[in-house]
């Protein structure tokens, strides 16, 4: 039965490279093991950590630009994905959502935008 430390060789030259392969393991680790925490917190206990990286793996969003506009489209969260997301305080993106192009967003404030600033300079 393989376990969560069960390890496979590293194949790493440098001290600096080997370091962070331990470093991002460890954060793996501790990361996985905090969602545990918290799924178990709300009530979700026993799930597989096959089953929900399969769901968010499932999770996916796709970008399209159709007259101007462009749109993001996400698939549907199926088996624990919303249950995941409710666990670590995130909320699930709504399925369709206009994204805003930032080459022509204005910051909130600027001449531009705030009518409160007089524009005849």
């Amino acid at each position: 039965m393989k376990s969560v430390l069960d390890t496979r060789p590293v194949f790493h030259q440098r001290d600096e490279t080997i370091r962070g392969h331990v470093f991002c393991s460890f954060l793996s680790l501790a990361l996985r093991k905090e969602l545990y925490r918290r799924l178990e917190a709300a009530g979700h206990c026993g799930l597989e950590w096959s089953d929900i990286k399969q769901d968010l793996e499932a999770l996916q969003e796709v970008s399209i630009e159709e007259n101007g506009r462009k749109l993001s489209i996400r698939t549907q969260c199926l088996g624990n994905c919303g249950k995941i997301f409710q666990a670590v305080g995130v909320a699930v993106p709504p399925t369709i959502r206009q994204v805003a192009d930032p080459t022509k967003s204005e910051c909130p404030g600027s001449a531009k935008t705030d009518p409160r600033i007089d524009n005849y300079a």
